[in-house]
């Protein structure tokens, strides 16, 4: 009798586990992605992505990654299958990933067929706001049979952004260009993820509407819109000293009033939850360029 109850109880876990249900999202595009089990190989195509997955307490999983995945410091050790704009479909399929994850962006739209015609299950990432990223973290816990992690890492995201919410989108609004680069003079447009920090943190952006994500200006432009502040990304975690240049034009109010700021790009530039560190120092320039007008 003994040995027949202990061969129901271990055929009823069996029967358990058999039954599990299927993993079922809708990522980005609407497309519905299905798993039988949690992913355990995973490909990420971007560096947003790798951070997220991370996040969502995935990070474990990654076999893996494309280059200038630096953060955290294990995504350095994680093998590279190519650019973010040039991968190699080869080198990912040689994996044998149960997931990949990719960024819908210019290339990762041309891959996304091809990836299913070789069979691969793939998640499409194309975050564009703030309020997406929260998402994307649940969906990772979710995918990787973690949403708990996934869970709290999206809903301590959310809280944060709600309290800069209420700390600065209803101060006076200021302009802002943000200079993605100097030669050639770039910035980025109301699409893009920049744009709806600038707005949390009460400000409008000065080339919001510019018919392309990321336009191509002239200096000539910026004088004529004269934004109050221009804040700077550059390419590392120090200055560019080209932000400085902007001083040879003292009619611009930025230079009158000395506000010209840098936000490393990783922490503002990347869609991920240390995108509101970059978010805070955005408020904070913002609420000082205020303070210099009472």
């Amino acid at each position: 009798m003994r040995y027949s109850r202990t061969f129901l109880l271990i055929a009823l876990i069996f029967t358990a586990f058999s039954a599990q249900a299927e993993i079922v999202v809708t990522d980005d595009l609407g497309r519905t992605v299905t798993l039988e089990k949690p992913a355990r190989r995973i490909v990420a195509l971007a560096p947003h992505i790798v951070e997220n997955l991370y996040s969502a307490g995935a990070g474990e999983w990654l076999v893996g990654a494309v280059d200038y995945c630096n953060y955290p410091e294990a995504a350095k050790k994680i093998p590279r299958v190519g650019a973010i704009s040039a991968y190699s479909l080869e080198a990912i399929v040689a994996l044998k990933p149960d997931l990949v994850v990719m960024w819908h962006s210019e290339f990762g739209g041309k891959s996304l067929p091809k990836f299913l015609e070789l069979g691969l299950t793939v998640y499409a990432n194309d975050p564009k706001t703030l309020d997406d990223v929260p998402r994307s973290l649940r969906d990772f816990g979710l995918l990787t049979g973690v949403p708990e992690v996934g869970e709290k890492a999206a809903a301590e995201f959310s809280a944060r952004l709600q309290k800069l919410r209420q700390d600065y989108s209803d101060q006076q609004r200021l302009s802002v260009l943000y200079q993605v680069w100097n030669q050639p003079l770039q910035t980025l447009n109301n699409d893009h993820i920049i744009s709806d920090i600038i707005q949390l943190c009460g400000g409008t952006n000065a080339f919001g509407d510019a018919t392309s994500i990321a336009p191509i200006i002239s200096t000539e432009s910026v004088i004529t819109r004269n934004p109050d502040l221009i804040i700077a990304s550059g390419m590392g975690e120090e200055k560019p000293e080209w932000l400085d240049d902007w001083k040879k034009y003292s009619g611009l109010t930025a230079v009158k009033n000395a506000d010209l700021y840098f936000v490393p790009p990783d922490i503002i530039q990347r869609h991920t939850v240390r995108i509101l560190d970059g978010a805070e120092r955005v408020c904070a320039a913002l609420a000082a360029a205020r303070g210099k007008r009472k």
